[in-house]
């Protein structure tokens, strides 16, 4: 969804954006900043972790608890209801569900498992974004909101080819949202690796990648079985790949597709006038270019 000027976006009766960048740079800030100025926030993370993947979070939660005999009991005799307490801001089930590949004596799942865990999320990914014309429409229709935001996973860049014109879901992002970049800087991305190590958190692995870094891994560190790899350590150590691997599918998909802020400036942005100015420079330098 391209503008003719900026105007023709500032002044449209409804808007609707898609926010994408690595993680941590904004995306989730930025939502939460303009559903305080009605805008409709669409999480694609909590729609992955509640329409598509809730039930296998809480039957994970089921499994571990059926492991203590006490609580064995109280769920056989349906005494006790366990669920999800997804959030847009705490997604902490999602991300244990997806867990880590290495030594299961260490907390790791088996690579088989880890693999068809990935697998989900791909696809529950593929159909939260295929919803996003629905939600903006029951946006409007439902809750009186013509502003619209999808606040994107980290992982978007992995389910859709920017180098394919005729992929299916850049065309449901283009046809109904402006697609928009939050480009971080290199001490930003040098910032996430930092805060990754020191808490590393699950990610989602492109399948080839995922082979591929785990056998260099392997090879690297001299480890024979999977049972030998510590599931935090690969994890650190992977964390830095993949995000070196998708910043220039980011800029792809932005030069193609969409328009591009940069992470600083929507550091500084309090409200909905200040975003639609960032917008506005965006549309003008894209038109400019």
């Amino acid at each position: 969804m391209f503008f003719d000027d900026a105007e023709s976006f500032l002044n449209a009766p409804r808007r609707a954006v898609t926010a994408f960048g690595m993680s941590g740079v904004g995306k989730t800030h930025l939502s939460a900043l303009l559903r305080q100025h009605k805008w409709f926030h669409y999480s694609v993370d909590y729609r992955i972790g509640t329409r598509y993947m809730g039930e296998h979070i809480v039957d994970n939660f089921k499994r571990h608890a059926m492991q203590v005999p006490f609580l064995r009991e109280l769920l056989l005799s349906d005494s006790i209801y366990i669920s999800s307490n997804i959030t847009f801001a705490n997604l902490d089930p999602l991300s244990t569900y997806l867990g880590a590949p290495g030594s299961t004596q260490k907390g790791g799942l088996p690579l088989a498992e880890y693999q068809l865990r990935q697998e989900q999320h791909r696809v529950a990914e593929i159909f939260a974004l295929r919803d996003l014309p629905h939600f903006i429409e029951r946006a409007e229709t439902l809750y009186g909101y013509t502003n619209f935001i999808a606040d994107s996973g980290g992982s978007l860049i992995e389910v859709i080819n920017p180098a394919d014109h005729e992929d299916e879901l850049i065309k449901i992002l283009t046809d109904n949202t402006a697609l928009l970049y939050i480009r971080g800087t290199d001490a930003h991305a040098d910032a996430l690796v930092a805060r990754y190590k020191k808490s590393p958190k699950p990610m989602y692995y492109r399948p080839d990648l995922l082979v591929q870094k785990w056998a260099e891994y392997k090879r690297i560190n001299k480890l024979t079985h999977d049972e030998d790899v510590h599931p935090d350590e690969f994890a650190v150590w992977g964390f830095e790949a993949i995000l070196r691997d998708r910043l220039p599918r980011y800029q792809m998909l932005a030069d193609r597709y969409g328009y591009t802020i940069e992470a600083p400036d929507l550091a500084t942005v309090r409200d909905e006038e200040d975003f639609l100015g960032l917008m506005r420079k965006a549309i003008t330098q894209r038109k400019a270019a």
